[in-house]
């Protein structure tokens, strides 16, 4: 049974007890972690106990004895009652004979969330007589006391990772002592910028609300007889961000006022204040009026004067430091050094690197990067290598520093042998990426894993993944850096297999993924739309641990999006704990994408309710929604917020707006907005085209087309798609030949699939079926079942039967459950009256399986999208809508209009047969927005399929009848019905 040892020192400032505990196995703790924990008086009833976790200071040393001998440089002492900690019993910490309650400490149960919910904010320390205590030479007689109340004051703030890195240390009391010394010195470095989070002051300081943020501090000092410690903390750390020196004037008058000018946390602070607002003179006069110093006030006052060029008097008021005796940190070693390097002082760098070396600092990584910048900077070159070379970490900083150090000293071929292949990766510079390559072999730099993890990187992004993954083979030692800069080289190549494969091999050889590892993977499965690979990753990703990472989880909403799986990528979405405005774009996206405009709409209106505002990428997928939706009035609205944001000079969102509008048929508005972009590319020039094309204004958009070459823009193969477009909906046959041979020869653009898609659908349209149908079988790529099902479209179109059945027969080999070949197939022999051969198809269509999509159309009025399906009566206004569906047949019968039965048979994609006038739903779309707004408004019409024939037909006759300007978008193109015509000319 565990021993307990009691000593009452002193009584804590007023009723009850304070047990110290630690582990009386240990002969003695220096600098180590404790917990005190207060128990109720004993004269009063039982309340739950509280706990409070305690550094003891490197100078305060505790000896497990019946006799507690306290040495600290301090004439004073702490009231407690000390009790050596009970072992566990079966892994609950047992209860002693007083009752306390005890806490088991050990890296693997530490909870800091908890310690932290159970802290008080304060503990008063009363005085005692110097003799209590032996005082070392040249320390001050309060400084425990004082030192102890800071740090008690912000403990409850500090965050995870000090508690953390301080117990990741529990074994080694030497890196305690330094952690404990890092902590009091600068205590702020370990407390976040959220210091009093979720507090209303604290965000009004975020949001640099700082003259609200002092009124509410006011009222605070007046309200509270304590000191809002917390709160000077928020305020001075706002006012250093805003660079907001007459508010942090008054601040610091309130802190005189509140009798806190002594405090040396709030001191330190205002000096750091004063510094990044810019006034030395008043950082330097807090900084003399201060009662006592301790390394950080030194540090603060030391990077004020480095920090605004007065680099001789930084050095002297490190001088002046040492002479007081206090021992410098590695923070205020790393600005001497700095300060140093720009005065090219190497004398004193070379002490001060003698004095970092007997401190055990030499190992830091940031000191190392700047003890390399000083030699450098000080013309020591092969000093600063030979550190350089020895440094057991290196990160990007310290291959920059020396790449720096060798440029400034001359030293071109050694700085080119160093520098940077991330820049000739980002650059696609691949010739000057080898020369670096060989000048690395020389020197010998290739076996460094970083070095060698680069190059595989700097190969992957100018495309040469054969060269990369050789490198990568040859590595003689790979770290997880290395294996995620290989999978990424695929990823970003289109290599998604390759990288899914390499990842296999990588848990083969018993290589970990890390979180970057996992996204550059869910990114391979995204471009494969590969769902299964993703679920496996997703399973990985749990298993780790890495679920509740932002980055991980937004990638894995953008995964399932892509994939298809819109509802799963919506739970995971709702789910997730922590969203940024990416995450939200994820989502957004993945509806946009998958053709579900209306919920990208609705969940942006989410969004704005939940406080989160939108960026470029945010708006330019609305964009994209609204144009698949042809919602106009939507798309304004968007227009009005990017200019309230400023985001119209983005070059991608004015592109996506040409876009919306050319797409919603207002080429002119399109156009408009295209003309007074101040920066153009070729996206923005190919979405002016596609709109032209789009519209049926093929001269406008070949117009378009040779001004954008004579200003210098190349064109690339999606510019050329959507020239070939345009000439396939004017019939412009000549100049479609013309520009498809001449991409070749002048531009050296390779033709793709949709390119031969192009050719076919001009060729067809134009009735020149046969050599359609030659040009497919010559091509020198195997035809996809777009080229074939644009050959059978033509066939519907020109009634051409035993052409538009080779397509048919080459399409469902491709696409076995697509019912859109059916459909037009159907037609051709319904017009040609061939029932038997009708009815052959419907019976292999439904022996395949196969069903069809319902033809849906969508109109929006007052802001509000309305969908119709064929021959769906749901709509709260279907008895007006049929109503008036039945007046327009009457007059369009008076006009003339006559149905065309081959249509109804068995319409174009999937339109019911039944109800031929009045159950398509662009019909139906038509007469909703008749009754619902006023004359001479224009309708437009969104449509899933491509228009049938009798709709065309009818809807022309309908927009004279009612003078309208009618609008439809269909899956094809734009058609614009105007006094009995449409601007496609019946050529379609």
């Amino acid at each position: 049974m565990a021993m307990t040892t009691r000593t009452t020192l002193t009584a804590p400032g007023g009723g009850g007890e304070v047990g110290l505990c630690f582990n009386p196995n240990v002969d003695r703790l220096h600098g180590s972690l404790f917990v005190l924990f207060l128990s109720a008086d004993r004269s009063s009833p039982p309340r739950p106990h509280r706990s409070l976790l305690l550094l003891c200071p490197p100078r305060l040393v505790i000896r497990p004895t019946n006799e507690y001998t306290l040495s600290c440089p301090s004439s004073a002492s702490l009231t407690c009652t000390t009790a050596a900690l009970l072992p566990p019993s079966r892994g609950r910490p047992r209860m002693d004979v007083t009752r306390k309650e005890a806490l088991w400490i050990n890296n693997n149960r530490f909870n800091p969330h908890w310690v932290r919910a159970r802290l008080p904010v304060m503990l008063q320390f009363q005085q005692r007589k110097p003799s209590a205590f032996s005082t070392p030479r040249g320390s001050g007689g309060d400084e425990v006391v004082e030192m102890l109340k800071s740090t008690l004051t912000i403990l409850n703030h500090v965050s995870d990772a000090f508690w953390l890195t301080l117990l990741g240390h529990a074994d080694r009391l030497v890196r305690m002592e330094q952690l404990w010394q890092e902590f009091f010195l600068d205590p702020s470095q370990w407390v976040p910028d959220s210091f009093c989070n979720g507090d209303k002051l604290s965000k009004l300081c975020e949001e640099g609300r700082l003259k609200e943020a002092l009124n509410m501090l006011e009222l605070m000092v007046q309200q509270t007889t304590k000191s809002p410690i917390h709160a000077y903390v928020c305020l001075l750390k706002g006012c250093s961000r805003r660079k907001a020196l007459a508010e942090g004037k008054q601040v610091h008058a309130l802190i005189v006022q509140s009798v806190l000018d002594s405090n040396i946390f709030l001191t330190n602070t205002l000096v750091h204040m004063y510094s990044k607002c810019g006034s030395l003179l008043h950082a330097h006069k807090v900084f003399s009026n201060m009662p006592q110093r301790n390394v950080y006030s030194w540090t603060a006052i030391i990077s004020a004067y480095a920090d605004s060029g007065e680099v001789e008097e930084a050095i002297n008021l490190f001088q002046q430091m040492q002479e007081t005796g206090l021992a410098p940190d590695k923070v205020l070693f790393v600005v001497v050094l700095k300060a140093c390097a720009s005065l090219a002082a190497l004398e004193q760098g070379r002490q001060l690197h003698s004095e970092i070396i007997k401190r055990g600092f030499q190992s830091d990584v940031v000191v190392g990067n700047t003890l390399v910048n000083m030699y450098a900077k000080c013309g020591c070159t092969e000093d600063a290598r030979e550190l350089f070379d020895n440094m057991s970490e290196r990160d990007v900083v310290s291959w920059n520093a020396m790449i720096a150090g060798y440029a400034q000293n001359g030293l071109g071929k050694e700085a080119l042998a160093l520098s940077s292949l991330k820049a000739c990766a980002s650059l696609d510079a691949l010739e000057q990426g080898k020369q670096l390559h060989s000048e690395i072999i020389k020197r010998g730099f290739q076996s460094d894993v970083v070095v060698g993890s680069t190059l595989v990187n700097m190969y992957a992004k100018c495309g040469c993944t054969e060269d990369a993954r050789e490198l990568f083979d040859n590595m003689s030692e790979r770290d997880v850096l290395s294996w995620s800069a290989m999978i990424a080289g695929y990823a970003q190549n289109g290599l998604g297999k390759e990288a899914l494969a390499l990842y296999e091999q990588m848990k083969q050889e018993g290589m970990q993924p890390n979180n970057v590892t996992l996204v550059l993977l869910l990114k391979a499965c995204a471009s494969l739309a590969a769902l299964e690979q993703g679920k496996q990753i997703h399973s990985e990703i749990i298993k780790r641990g890495f679920q509740s990472d932002v980055v991980v989880g937004n990638t894995l909403v953008d995964m399932y999006a892509k994939c298809g799986c819109t509802e799963d990528a919506r739970e995971l979405f709702d789910n997730t704990s922590e969203r940024d405005v990416v995450s939200w774009n994820a989502m957004i996206a993945g509806y946009a994408q998958n053709g579900l405009g209306k919920d990208a709409l609705a969940l942006y209106e989410q969004m704005k309710q939940e406080g989160m505002q939108p960026n470029n990428v945010t708006v330019v997928f609305l964009l994209k929604a609204c144009t698949s939706l042809a919602a106009l009035e939507k798309g304004k609205q968007l227009h009005s917020e990017i200019i309230k944001r400023g985001f119209e000079s983005d070059v991608v969102v004015g592109s996506t707006l040409v876009n919306m509008y050319a797409k919603c048929g207002c080429t002119e508005d399109a156009r408009e907005l295209f003309d007074n972009m101040s920066e153009r590319d070729v996206v923005s020039w190919t979405g002016m085209i596609a709109g032209y094309a789009q519209n049926g204004l093929g001269k406008e958009a070949l117009a378009l087309f040779e001004q954008m070459q004579r200003e210098g823009t190349k064109p690339n193969e999606v510019t050329y798609t959507s020239v070939l477009s345009a000439c396939a909906h004017s019939g412009l046959v000549d100049q479609g030949r013309y520009f498809f041979d001449s991409m070749c020869k002048n531009h050296g653009v390779t033709p793709t699939k949709e390119h031969y898609a192009c050719m076919v659908d001009l060729l067809g349209r134009a009735g020149c079926l046969a050599d359609a149908e030659l040009f497919i079988n010559k091509m020198p790529i195997q035809p996809n079942s777009v080229v074939w099902m644009t050959l059978l479209g033509a066939a519907r179109n020109h009634g051409h039967a035993e052409i538009g059945r080779r397509a048919f027969d080459r399409v469902v080999k491709l696409e076995t459950k697509n019912a859109a070949p059916y459909a037009l197939l159907s037609n051709i022999y319904a017009a040609a009256g061939k029932k038997d051969e009708l009815a052959k198809i419907r019976n292999q269509m439904k022996e395949a399986g196969v069903k069809r999509i319902p033809g849906c159309s969508w109109i929006e009025v007052d802001n509000q999208l309305h969908a119709f399906v064929v021959g769906d009566a749901t709509h709260p206004q279907s008895k007006e809508i049929q109503a008036e569906l039945d007046r327009l047949v009457g007059l369009m019968k008076m006009e003339g209009y006559k149905p065309n039965l081959s249509f109804v048979l068995d319409d174009v994609e999937d339109e019911e047969k039944e109800n031929a006038f009045c159950g398509h739903s662009e019909k139906q779309a038509i007469a909703f927005g008749l009754i619902n707004t006023s004359f001479g408004t224009p309708i437009r019409i969104k449509k899933n399929l491509r228009v049938c024939g009798d709709c065309h037909n009818a809807t022309k006759i309908i927009s004279k009848i009612v003078g309208r300007d009618i609008s439809v978008m269909d899956a094809n193109r734009y058609h614009h019905f105007k006094d009995g015509f449409c601007s496609c000319g019946d050529y379609w």
